[in-house]
């Protein structure tokens, strides 16, 4: 998750923990010529500044311009080497490539029977923990070695050895297959957004299907089921099918359950299954289960079920808070929340440099929709501004969309109206360039046109006609999710029935209790 900087090696050094720089210099120091050499000057130089700059490295050390270059690469490499060696960057799969390295040097010696221990204990491993591309590695060096007639071992081992590299590659190629498919179905979604009618829907299911490779789920592995799971979860998000999206999510959180120490192998995959699974929850308006998850991930992050390294502990950081705004949301607390938001906006700074601007600018829709529903109109422009403005946002983005319909919304309902019919040009045809105008968004922006046009004693008529128009879309396949954005139904009901959309929403929130 962390933003890559102008210069790596500084990045880096930034990165490291205060355990990980002391152990770095005990690391360099356990040679006594290592203190005054370049490249420590240069770590101590880039531990202390804020701000990367060459000259300063020419004015503070010993360093010449033409040593630069050569100093930087060698410190970037003995910090890598003495992070490789920190336990807490330790997993399966570096064990795993340890005891590989040290069955290649006793080969390489000539100690062939102790090379194959080495190994025959490391595929074990591999196969144990679903690592099959660094198991298949070794019953390749395994077979190297037995080839060469010096071990005399029984005489069904090439037979086995073969067999085992035969299953274990068809297993590499099925989870390569799968997950070229969900990152395919990922970049699809980016490129040409959800489906949008019948035809869309049809040509992403044969789409699909025709690169689904054949299975059987009960010889599947672990991988395997991840990433098929993951794929028929983008195939479902695509399709708007959030019925399905819960299934799968479900399934893929279900299967750590079921392996519970491949929380802390695959964490990241972890978080990201809560993740799915607790947006799908929040898309099917499901608040106790929704509740429930949520506490289930704040459990396993308090109480260590899950590795946290700077990583995971920022999607952890993003995942939790999202989805606690998205609480809010369901239960219609949206003033309470106001509280909420603070400490959030004082943590988020906290993670600056490490969160990417897409998640930053989600969050800043989040915050402004719970200004929005809380009636603090100005604050919620505030943030949807920043949104708006935010000009390295390239990728296709539902928020780009529908900040631009919230912020229309939330100018009428300030009262800055005064340069709306420009604000509404602009947005129609925004949404018309981006190729992503819904019905729903279409009559709400004609709606909004003519509102100068109506007289006040008409407003009520003609938000109950307007209620009623959309009302249709609500459960309408491709048009619904213009709902799960931005709650225009339940703005509507406010302005008939001349109540707060924090009080409709919470009464729908007490008359749904599930």
């Amino acid at each position: 998750m962390a933003i890559e900087q102008k210069d790596a090696l500084f990045t880096l050094v930034k990165s490291l923990s205060k355990s990980e720089k002391r152990q770095f210099k005990l690391y360099v120091g356990r040679l006594g010529g290592n203190s005054e050499a370049n490249f420590i000057s240069l770590f101590n130089l880039l531990d202390k500044v804020n701000v990367y700059n060459d000259g300063l490295i020419l004015k503070k050390t010993n360093i010449k311009k033409q040593q630069i270059s050569n100093t930087k690469a060698h410190l970037y490499k003995q910090i890598l080497v003495s992070l490789r060696m920190n336990p807490v960057h330790q997993n399966v799969s570096s064990q795993i490539r340890e005891q590989f390295d040290f069955a290649t040097v006793l080969y390489n010696k000539g100690l062939y029977k102790q090379s194959l221990k080495i190994l025959d204990k490391a595929k074990e491993l591999a196969l144990s923990n679903g690592e099959n591309n660094l198991a298949y590695e070794i019953v390749e060096f395994e077979k190297i070695i037995e080839s060469q007639y010096i071990t005399r071992s029984m005489s069904n081992r090439a037979d086995e050895l073969a067999e085992q590299a035969k299953e274990l590659s068809l297993k590499n190629v099925r989870i390569s297959k799968l997950s070229n498919l969900s990152l395919q179905l990922y970049s699809l979604l980016l490129k040409a957004g959800y489906v949008k009618d019948n035809k869309d829907s049809t040509l992403l299911t044969e789409y699909f299907e025709s690169r689904m490779p054949k299975f059987d789920l009960m010889k599947m592995g672990f991988k395997e089921k991840l990433f098929l799971y993951k794929a028929y979860l983008w195939h479902s998000f695509i399709k708007q099918d959030f019925v399905s999206v819960y299934k799968y999510s479900h399934k893929w959180v279900d299967l750590f359950e079921e392996n519970p120490e491949m929380k802390k192998q695959h964490p990241v995959f972890y978080l990201k299954g809560v993740n799915y699974l607790a947006e799908s929850l929040y898309l099917n308006s499901h608040r106790t289960k929704f509740k429930a998850i949520l506490e289930s991930l704040d459990f396993d992050i308090k109480n260590n079920n899950i590795v946290l390294n700077q990583n995971t502990s920022t999607l952890a950081f993003i995942y939790y808070n999202q989805n606690k705004l998205n609480l809010f949301f369901l239960e219609g607390q949206f003033t309470k929340g106001l509280d909420f938001v603070q400490n959030l906006l004082i943590e988020l700074k906290k993670f600056e440099g490490q969160i990417d601007a897409h998640h930053i600018m989600v969050f800043y829709y989040k915050i402004g929709c719970m200004y929005f529903g809380a009636g603090k109109n100005e604050e919620c422009i505030f943030y949807l501004q920043k949104i708006i403005n935010n000009k390295d946002l390239k990728m296709r983005e539902d928020l780009l969309c529908f900040s631009r319909v919230l912020n229309l919304v939330t100018h009428y309902e300030a009262g800055i109206d005064y340069n709306i019919e420009k604000l509404i040009v602009s947005t129609y045809k925004f949404l018309l360039k981006m190729d992503d105008l819904h019905e729903v968004q279409r009559k709400m922006i004609a709606f909004l046109k003519n509102l100068s046009d109506i007289y006040p004693q008409d407003l009520r008529k003609e938000f109950i006609k307007l209620h009623k128009e959309l009302s249709k879309y609500k459960e309408h396949p491709f048009e619904k999710r213009a709902f799960l954005y931005l709650d225009i139904l339940s703005w509507l009901e406010s302005k008939i029935e001349n109540k707060s959309v924090e009080s409709i929403i919470q009464e729908k929130a007490k008359k749904l209790l599930k």
